[in-house]
């Protein structure tokens, strides 16, 4: 097995990743926001895996290169947003590292701990997903966007009173507000490549369901990494286009498979609960009889 040469980089404070960018020490020592164009130009000599201790929310513009939205590239013209949540793994390829503009946010979670949001946040969706799955705004959603970073900014840079925190959170969570609606934009407007997705993610499951289902029933996690996608924004994806959650969404297409053998074979019932992937064919009957209403032999029954 050929060793992982990648260092890893733990980041655990906003003022350590400060002291890392060359700038001064936070204002606050569990929030900061900062400008791009306020920070010098960091390149990174080799690849490299981050770990960051806290939240981190981004928009980037002028970025060299190309974004990866799905299997579809995307310039770095428009505004693009990405998150990150605390213990997730990153990877930095070589290269320069910051976009010339655009706002950071560093929030460390005991700066959420005594409001709403502190649970809250751990519900939006997106900070689960991969950084090829960011969000890509229009010029407007990107002025609004824009207009709450500033706000955020004024109340960080003024003096800290009994308020500066609540109004601080009140504004972030603005933010992640809109982004949950621009995400769920994102999904509609750029439905013609998240229905492609879609055929794929079919031809995946055909795929593994020819296998006999020797690796078990299959799941959200197994599919994602099939597709090059993380498993949150897969289940959005389906969500989104379906109506459906990706478990019933896998089990709808277990069941269109079962029905298909059991009216063109003869295998028994256990048999193709095994060839589908379960473990205990009591398991397959009973999916079975909550999806159609019927038991495996009374659906079989029906076509004699």
């Amino acid at each position: 097995m050929e060793k992982d040469n990648i260092q890893t980089i733990r980041i655990e404070t906003v003022a350590q990743s400060h002291q890392i960018l060359g700038l001064e020490k936070p204002k606050h020592p569990l929030f900061s926001i900062l400008r791009f164009e306020d920070m010098k130009q960091v390149t990174n000599p080799g690849r490299v895996r981050l770990i960051f201790g806290f939240y981190q929310i981004v928009l980037k513009k002028e970025c060299p290169g190309k974004l990866r939205y799905g299997q579809t590239p995307y310039d770095f013209d428009e505004g693009v947003m990405s998150f990150f949540a605390p213990r997730q793994v990153n990877i930095l390829e070589a290269g320069d590292v910051l976009p010339k503009s655009g706002w950071l946010l560093n929030i460390h979670p005991d700066f959420l701990r005594t409001s709403t949001l502190s649970n809250k946040i751990k519900d939006y969706g997106f900070f689960e997903y991969a950084v090829s799955e960011a969000l890509i705004l229009s010029e407007e959603e990107e002025r609004s966007i824009e207009l709450i970073f500033k706000q955020i900014d004024r109340e960080y840079h003024l003096p800290i009173d009994n308020f500066s925190q609540d109004v601080i959170i009140s504004n972030v969570e603005l933010l992640l507000t809109y982004c949950n609606r621009y995400y769920n934009r994102q999904f509609i407007t750029r439905k013609p490549d998240n229905s492609k997705l879609l055929n794929k993610l079919e031809i995946v499951l055909n795929r593994y369901f020819e296998t006999g289902g020797e690796h078990g029933l299959p799941t959200v996690g197994f599919l994602a990494s099939q597709m090059n996608l993380s498993p949150k924004y897969l289940s959005d994806c389906i969500k989104q286009l379906t109506g459906q959650t990706a478990q019933q969404f896998i089990h709808d297409r277990l069941i269109e498979r079962a029905k298909e053998i059991l009216s063109t074979t003869e295998l028994s019932v256990s048999e193709i609960a095994y060839q589908l992937g379960f473990e205990y064919p009591q398991s397959f009957s009973k999916l079975f009889r909550s999806k159609t209403s019927y038991t495996p032999l009374e659906y079989r029954q029906s076509f004699n």
